[in-house]
């Protein structure tokens, strides 16, 4: 975003709810000034331009579209997984998983929970079950159901404590997992496209209780690969 104008020197403030991390490059002048940003939402936000106490100096309706939706595909030791992310529907959580799957977080960590006809959760622990350092945690967004196939954001009994670990929803978990007025609710951020029957698959491997924690594969199910492939 390049800000053109008089007497910029003197401190302005530009806001826009379809970004992340806006961030100001070097070498502007007093009479324009560019702005950077990752873009985590589609839609039409309201960008606006403050000046030093405040005073509006340019309001403008902006509107970001994508060709389509991202894909990443996650390489598992019992098959591939393709799921489509919803920046539409959650854009802080496609953000937060995408940073990690560019990042190269999740290659070697495993499924460390399998319950049959429930869940199956991985994205936090090694094979010798360490768990791994992240980033900090995200805050909820709830506004897509906990259907038969879909990827949520795993978290503590504190709302805004999701970090890496991510769930696949092997039944329909919307009456137990939904936001409502007694729930909370997880986070949702997108569906498999491809892999359901490796989903399944995994979700009947052999499981006992390991290091502290129940359900885990007795022979582990490593992820072997996340990548961004649309």
């Amino acid at each position: 975003m390049v800000i053109t104008g008089q007497n910029l020197d003197k401190g302005i403030t530009v806001t826009n709810p379809g970004c992340l991390s806006l961030t100001e490059v070097a070498g502007g002048s007093p009479t324009q000034r560019t702005f950077t940003c990752k873009i985590i939402a589609v839609g039409t936000f309201n960008a606006t331009v403050t000046n030093a106490n405040g005073g509006s100096l340019y309001f403008a309706s902006l509107t970001s579209t994508l060709a389509a939706a991202p894909q990443v595909t996650l390489g598992t030791s019992q098959g591939n997984i393709v799921v489509e992310l919803n920046p539409a529907k959650a854009p802080v959580t496609v953000d937060n998983f995408l940073n990690y799957v560019e990042s190269g977080f999740y290659p070697n960590k495993i499924f460390h929970r399998v319950e049959k006809n429930f869940v199956i959760q991985g994205g936090g622990y090694t094979r010798d079950l360490t768990l791994a350092t992240t980033s900090a945690a995200i805050k909820l967004e709830t506004g897509l159901s906990n259907t038969r196939g879909t990827i949520g954001m795993a978290r503590t009994s504190a709302a805004d404590s999701a970090t890496s670990q991510f769930y696949f929803n092997v039944i329909d978990n919307s009456a137990a997992f939904d936001a409502n007025t007694t729930n909370t609710g997880y986070a949702v951020f997108g569906k498999i496209v491809s892999g359901l029957d490796v989903m399944d698959q995994i979700s009947n491997v052999p499981v006992s209780a390991q290091g502290g924690l129940s359900n885990v594969p007795v022979t582990p199910v490593l992820i072997t690969s996340a990548k961004r492939t649309q």
